[in-house]
């Protein structure tokens, strides 16, 4: 049995088609992730799984934890939302984004979540009003980084030093695998060619995602490029998502921010046969967390956006063996390093 601090945990995100096809009641999907095997951690995207929320009635509170309880999972990560576009004519204002997040909070309490991942559309000062009410929830809330953004860009960096400033364990940041790729998914091309897209087109996507340029200008080139190519507006809003959901940050970036980080989204769209993730470099990233001294959870969270060729649970699973397989050998090799300081 892994004694890693790392322990792994499925995301309802990664699950997304399965719950639409309404042929799953909430019950009903922790079952079968259970008979598949993947956990002991549980993430649920609240907004998303559950009818009502964060306005719960106390029955189903009761239903949720005993649904949870009897599965024998672990809550990992309750995932909120900040819809600051409620309104056409304005965005709520931070007093508004307060007490839009605090119900969140409260219902993350009630369902034994000790994270709350947070958008990035929470400001600072919410995050400032919001800590009391986090603190009494002993709910820790995680600001989830977006793949767009780099740990060392000044919004980040404004967080970070927030974060610093305040010194409170119930801050930190929630780090997303897809902020940094090593080449765009397969599936996301599939998706492409799915829509019309030429691969000369694509072609120039790849080479423009390559640059070490920020993503305002390669929207600009793409758009130029592309539309001279006779691409369509539909088909250039597609092209534009490899640059807004596969970031390019360096692996080693992570180790700014390992002692911030309150949990981890193992993003990932897709297991080859040899069992890896071709597009992300998830031993590199992983041993940045694990030798930082991370103590917490993966989520797996497949991206099924771009094909319902497989199931979420058999690609969550071959996803959670491949994480334990890294987990396993950083563990066989801490131990062995151990063995050799003391023979020295």
């Amino acid at each position: 049995m892994s004694t890693s601090p790392i322990k792994l945990s499925t995301s309802l995100f990664s699950l997304a088609l399965e719950w639409n096809s309404g042929e799953y009641s909430l019950e009903q999907l922790l079952a079968k992730v259970k008979e598949c095997s993947i956990g002991p951690g549980i993430e649920i995207i609240g907004f998303q799984s559950l009818k009502g929320f964060p306005y719960l009635p106390d029955e189903e509170i009761a239903e949720v934890n005993c649904s949870i309880k009897k599965y024998d999972f672990e809550p990992a990560c309750l995932g909120a939302d900040l819809d600051i576009a409620l309104r056409r004519n304005s965005h709520l204002n931070n007093e508004e984004s307060v007490a839009y997040l605090i119900p969140q909070i409260e219902v993350a309490k009630k369902l034994h979540f000790p994270v709350l991942s947070l958008p990035f559309s929470a400001k600072p000062e919410v995050i400032r009003k919001l800590l009391p009410v986090a603190e009494r929830a002993n709910v820790k809330l995680g600001l989830e980084i977006p793949s767009l953004l780099q740990v060392d860009q000044p919004a980040v960096l404004t967080f970070r030093e927030l974060f610093e400033e305040i010194g409170s364990p119930y801050l930190g940041f929630v780090a997303d695998f897809s902020t940094s790729m090593i080449k765009i998914p397969d599936a996301l091309l599939y998706g492409f060619r799915e829509a019309g897209v030429t691969d000369e087109l694509i072609e120039i996507t790849n080479e423009i995602w390559k640059k070490d340029t920020p993503a305002p200008s390669k929207f600009a080139e793409l758009q130029e490029r592309a539309s001279a190519l006779g691409a369509t507006p539909p088909q250039l809003e597609r092209l534009i998502m490899a640059f807004t959901m596969n970031g390019r940050q360096p692996v080693e970036a992570w180790k700014e921010i390992v002692q911030q980080t309150v949990h981890l989204h193992g993003k990932f769209y897709g297991i080859d046969e040899n069992g890896d993730e071709p597009s992300i470099d998830y031993e590199g990233i992983i041993k940045v967390f694990y030798e930082g001294g991370y103590k917490g959870y993966i989520s797996s969270e497949y991206g099924t956006a771009f094909t319902d060729k497989y199931t979420g649970f058999g690609q969550v699973y071959r996803h959670q063996m491949l994480c334990a397989r890294i987990l396993k050998n950083l563990e066989a090799n801490k131990t062995l390093q151990k063995e050799i300081f003391s023979i020295k």
